[in-house]
């Protein structure tokens, strides 16, 4: 008998096991979450749990599997780090006799996934009651019905108490991420952070879903009144979560989806939002929608009135909260709707280079989905004391298994095939960089989305920005003139030419990393220098 067969009956002893629960309801979680001392009750009824040092994902700690089968199609580097069969199999055996060994393990069995034709079923273990109470709120949940065929496809086992011995195991720290394609299983030690559980099943699905010709995005969506579909690409702090909850629109996902021959899908069940300084005043469908069963992390709670402090960052910049979908009142059910109308890709620009609007061409959209720009701001890391340039690939570099290319041509293909328009919209600085210029107004950007979503935008008359070739619309109703081009927001048009130009070079030197790209993507796409 295999390795793999010893580790698989092991799996079936733990999972069946007198000291399991399965698919508790959110109630009896909570109660089980209150019990163990694992998480406090707010106020609203949520439960607040904090994670110890690690307040956020440990990239540096993530691994994948090197399989026979699946070596020669993972885009191996400094995201995707191999370890070895052996490693995984030995701290595979490690983690289940360890959970063995505990007087109560929690089992979710539900979806990833939204489209029933493509949704993959998966198991959640966790040791912890309120990792298996987040897990309900992200994942789709089943129905009675479903439970009775459920067999998962893959396993998440989450055991943040079992610390890996670096020197024996193979792991850079105590902490490890790692994904098994062949064992369809992903372990999880070492570490709280909730959100580890979320984003390996989304890195799982980056892999699974292409190969079923379905492109899979970090990205929100929403849907018009007119059924028109709507897709919002962006890294933190752009805006995406904002711009995609509209009141004139109903919400499909708010970060993970799926395009395929039948049009776009949710990933997940839930949301989960960064909740730094939330308030009803700005974004009332979130912070409404924290409810009882809802999971806040590392959120501040007053101990006698149980309320929680929003603005409270003691703990972490990085707080959240994780609540299911259908807290929110203005959404589509199920969470799936037609092929996208069109694609916005948001960054915020702290160099105030970038016009706040702009028409793309497929080159350009394939461009900069290839890019991922945005600008990361003094003060939200340690040592940044200036505005940095940041790429992240496809809107969500960790999470890609392959080539980037594969999910551009996707892209790429699906655009043409759908006729999709595609817009970059700049959220950030206008009339200077930052410390000069200003942020850009919201009610801009929401009219000049607002313009792009309900086709204004299809024949209107543009201009060309010499440097990145974009074409900028010269009027939109709500927002002056002169805000539509960059350059003469700056008080000074060469000062903003030097800028521009720098940022010009940062994206052809980033641009660099894809020698395999067709040469027309950049000579088209890109900047004009």
């Amino acid at each position: 008998m295999n390795s793999v067969e010893v580790s698989n009956e092991q799996l079936v002893a733990l999972v069946n096991g007198k000291n399991v629960h399965h698919n508790l309801s959110v109630p009896i979680l909570v109660e089980k979450v209150l019990a163990r001392q694992e998480g406090i009750l707010t106020s609203t009824g949520a439960v607040c749990a904090t994670t110890g040092k690690y307040t956020g994902r440990s990239p540096e700690d993530k691994y994948i599997v090197e399989e026979t089968s699946t070596k020669d199609r993972i885009d191996w580097g400094k995201v995707n780090k191999p370890i070895s069969e052996a490693a995984f199999e030995n701290l595979y055996t490690k983690v289940l006799s360890y959970l063995k060994e505990k007087d109560e393990i929690f089992v979710f069995n539900g979806y990833a996934g939204a489209d029933k034709k493509v949704r993959m079923p998966i198991q959640v273990i966790n040791e912890y009651a309120w990792h298996n109470l987040f897990s309900q709120q992200l994942f789709v949940r089943p129905t009675e019905e479903d439970l009775k065929t459920h067999q998962p496809e893959f396993t998440v086992i989450s055991a943040p108490n079992f610390k890996a011995d670096p020197e024996v195991d193979g792991t850079r720290s105590e902490t490890f991420i790692i994904i098994s394609f062949e064992k369809r299983t992903v372990l999880i030690g070492g570490t709280e952070y909730a959100g580890e559980i979320k984003k390996s099943i989304f890195s799982v699905m980056n892999y699974v879903l292409p190969e079923q010709n379905i492109l899979s995005m970090h990205c929100s969506a929403n849907v018009g009144q007119e059924g028109d579909v709507a897709l919002f690409f962006g890294l933190s702090g752009t805006g995406k979560t904002t711009l995609s909850a509209d009141p004139n629109r109903r919400l499909i996902g708010d970060d993970e989806h799926g395009w395929s021959s039948s049009g776009v899908f949710n990933i997940e069940g839930g949301c989960y939002a960064k909740c730094i300084n939330l308030s009803r005043e700005k974004e009332p469908q979130i912070f409404d929608a924290i409810r009882f069963g809802s999971v806040l992390e590392n959120v501040v709670v007053d101990k006698e009135s149980r309320i929680a402090d929003y603005d409270d960052n003691s703990l972490t910049e990085n707080t959240r909260a994780a609540y299911q979908i259908d807290n929110i009142d203005n959404i589509i059910v199920p969470s799936i709707a037609g092929h996208p109308n069109t694609i916005v890709f948001l960054t915020a620009d702290a160099f105030g280079v970038l016009p706040p609007i702009s028409k793309l061409t497929k080159e350009q959209a394939m461009y900069h989905f290839l890019s991922g720009y945005t600008s990361k701001l003094a003060g939200t890391e340690r040592g940044v004391t200036a505005p940095e340039a940041t790429f992240s690939t496809c809107f969500g570099s960790p999470f890609l298994p392959l080539a980037a290319t594969e999910y551009a041509e996707m892209l790429g293909r699906k655009i043409d095939e759908h006729n999709v328009q595609v817009f970059l919209v700049n959220t950030g600085w206008t009339g200077g960089e930052y410390g000069v210029g200003s942020r850009m107004k919201l009610s801009y950007t929401r009219a000049m989305v607002q313009a792009a979503l309900e086709g204004e935008l299809t024949h209107a008359e543009t201009v060309k920005n010499d440097i990145f070739g974009l074409e900028i619309p010269i009027h939109i109703p709500g927002v002056p003139d002169d805000v539509l081009q960059p350059a003469k927001t700056w008080a000074d048009q060469s000062t903003y030419y030097v800028k521009a130009k720098e940022l010009a070079i940062k994206f052809k030197e980033n641009f660099k990393k894809f020698p395999n790209v067709a040469k027309e993507i950049e000579l088209l796409g890109g900047p004009r220098i």
